[in-house]
């Protein structure tokens, strides 16, 4: 399903894609992407991936991020007295860092690659949490590494929308109140995204054909943000945690899937 360069130089000729093989991708991500900015933080990373199954990744990533600002600025509405000021201080710089760096090497760094080093992170982390189950409560949750998962998470989310990972490896075993740890990621990945809208512009990725699109998808988007809220506040914290580590590990299991198989075909 995958576009060759011809193919997808075609389609940009029109306004709005049109083709039903996209939205067989599109509208699956789109609804992943509510869900996680509803409050299932990860969910969304498998978003980019599927769309990059008919657009290139980057690209994918561009389209979609237009949606994402929008469901942000609901989310952070709905989660504005809920957040972590102390997380969000120690995971902001190295986040600017990752964003920086994945500007500058985004024409040289294989998605194939980030994708799997990002599925990695959060595989390790979710064997990791497994084993340490009985001692989650001492982790040390200090400012050099929320500067190091930080700029982790800045740069796989620029490359690949694929921050996720990284962002719940540093913030999951603090075990915060839910809320709190729903509205700190809202706030987290809308200032990550906004960092990304400049160099995505400077990368040529915002053409009307992509903006248009983004807009044909934007009121299911909001639907199933809506969707996202109304599921978390009606989860305990107990299932709230044991949905999050386990679509942590499905999506990181995804992410390797798709690079494996990606550097398999090059």
């Amino acid at each position: 399903m995958a576009a060759q360069a011809g193919d997808f130089r075609v389609r940009r000729m029109s306004l709005v894609i049109f083709d039903a093989a996209f939205y067989a991708v599109a509208i699956p991500a789109v609804i992943a992407l509510g869900l996680s900015k509803g409050g299932f933080s990860g969910l969304g990373a498998i978003a980019t991936p599927l769309v990059a199954l008919y657009l290139p990744p980057l690209s994918a990533a561009a389209l979609l991020l237009p949606i994402m600002i929008c469901q942000d600025l609901i989310s952070l509405y709905v989660y504005r007295k809920d957040w972590s000021p102390r997380n969000l201080k120690a995971l902001l710089p190295g986040a600017l860092v990752g964003v920086g760096l994945g500007y500058l090497f985004a024409a040289y760094v294989s998605d194939a690659g980030v994708r799997i080093v990002a599925g990695g992170i959060g595989l390790a982390f979710a064997v990791t949490a497994w084993l340490r189950r009985g001692s989650l409560a001492s982790y040390n949750a200090t400012v050099t590494r929320g500067a190091f998962w930080g700029t982790v998470s800045g740069f796989t989310s620029f490359v690949v929308q694929g921050g996720g990972p990284a962002f719940q490896a540093y913030v999951l075993p603090q075990r915060l109140p839910k809320m709190t740890f729903v509205g700190t990621s809202t706030i987290f990945f809308f200032i990550v995204n906004a960092l990304k809208v400049f160099p995505y512009f400077l990368l040529g990725q915002f053409s009307p054909h992509n903006l248009t699109t983004s807009l044909v998808l934007l009121p299911l988007a909001v639907a199933s943000n809506f969707l996202g809220f109304w599921l978390v506040r009606h989860t305990s914290t107990t299932w709230f945690y044991r949905i999050a580590y386990t679509l942590l590990v499905l999506i990181s299991l995804g992410l390797l899937w798709q690079g494996v198989g990606d550097l398999l075909q090059a």
